[in-house]
């Protein structure tokens, strides 16, 4: 099938920086994609509650742009440097918010209203295979955004989803990594010695290296991952927050290093704005996605290594769903998890539920602190 391509063009932006506290240890970290663009929805008088479910929602003009930042999910070491913004200039595509935090720039579009169009690499791409089995899970398919399908175009395979802030009104919004590893087991079985990981990772931490590998000046990738995965909340709460946007204010992208359980509560409560009425829509959404995953099929056959979890709030509505689906792997023959234990290479634990319990903690805890 063929169809015109969508043209995009870069857009100006700033490279601001909002800190939160003296303590909060922040560092730049590379950018991953988050775009947002002109999206409709209407005023509503109470919180959406359904928010597991497609939303059909009126309209409302002249959403404001938001001007996303965006981390690399891959790396600690590198300085922030600017990803370009992008939007359609075709007239024939209705070009409503919609936001990807993960993947590069080039390879998101806005496809119609209240759906964006991301590249793959192909029909058998693992993004595809996983929304396609995620989609036909009756657990699975109520926590993640609606698969449409897939599509060529002009020799290009795209996946089509639905736009996440799609009927809200100058969302907030928070891109929460989910396990305690973000990685696979099968990218870190090379005991390869690797000079440019070292590298990376003294531009971090120079003391950060063992006598031997300061001697080698190399380390493997399975030391340096688990040495990321150390710098942020990621093996003591099962996640870490990447990137959030708050109405009105900077976006905040170097999150990486925040570690302690004061500054992820501070961040958290910073990001609900001490509002008890989003707080509990959100903990009562989390505990159903806890829920959920627990008796899908789907979750409890799969290693689910990188996903996030992507909250949404306005005035009026609150979301929350799993995105990100491009690691995952289904268990081996005899193989079973429950997504809480400590990882041991070759268990395939990641500790999905176990940063989702954490998650639910933190928000119970701002949610008495508002009182």
């Amino acid at each position: 099938m063929s169809m015109t391509s969508t043209i995009l063009h870069p857009m100006a932006w700033t490279n601001e920086r909002l800190c939160l506290s003296e303590n909060t240890g922040l560092k730049k970290a590379l950018l991953k994609m988050i775009v947002v663009e002109n999206s409709n929805s209407a005023k509503s008088n109470n919180i959406n509650s359904d928010f597991l479910t497609n939303r059909n929602l009126p309209t409302h003009d002249n959403m404001s742009l938001l001007k996303f930042f965006a981390i690399n999910a891959l790396e600690l070491s590198a300085p922030a440097s600017p990803l370009l913004l992008q939007q359609s200039n075709s007239t024939n595509v209705v070009t409503p918010g919609w936001l990807q935090l993960s993947g590069h720039p080039e390879s998101i579009a806005p496809a119609a209203n209240g759906i964006v169009r991301k590249r793959v690499s192909g029909p058998t791409d693992s993004e595809i295979v996983a929304y396609g089995a995620l989609s036909a899970d009756p657990c699975a398919s109520k926590i993640v955004p609606k698969y449409i399908g897939y599509r060529e175009i002009n020799g290009e395979y795209y996946i089509e989803l639905q736009d996440l802030l799609h009927g809200f009104k100058e969302p907030n919004v928070m891109d929460i990594k989910m396990g305690c590893r973000t990685f696979l087991e099968s990218e870190v079985t090379n005991k390869t010695l690797r000079p440019d990981l070292y590298k990376k990772m003294i531009l971090v931490d120079p003391e950060a290296p063992t006598e031997e590998e300061h001697k080698a000046q190399a380390v493997t990738k399975l030391r340096y991952m688990l040495f990321r995965e150390q710098m942020s909340s990621s093996q003591t709460k099962g996640f870490r927050i990447e990137a959030m946007k708050i109405k009105g204010s900077t976006p905040i992208t170097d999150l990486k290093t925040i570690k302690s359980d004061s500054d992820v509560s501070q961040l958290v409560g910073n990001f609900l704005q001490k509002r008890r009425g989003v707080t509990k829509e959100l903990i009562k959404r989390l505990r159903n996605m806890r829920s959920l995953i627990e008796k899908s099929d789907y979750f409890k056959s799969h290693e689910v290594v990188g996903s996030s979890v992507f909250i949404v709030y306005d005035d009026h509505h609150v979301g929350a769903w799993m995105i990100d689906f491009a690691k995952n792997k289904v268990l081996p023959e005899g193989v079973h998890v429950d997504h809480r234990k400590p990882w041991i290479p070759g268990n395939c634990e990641e500790g999905l539920l176990h940063g989702m319990d954490q998650l639910i903690k933190v928000c119970e805890g701002v949610y008495e602190d508002s009182k």
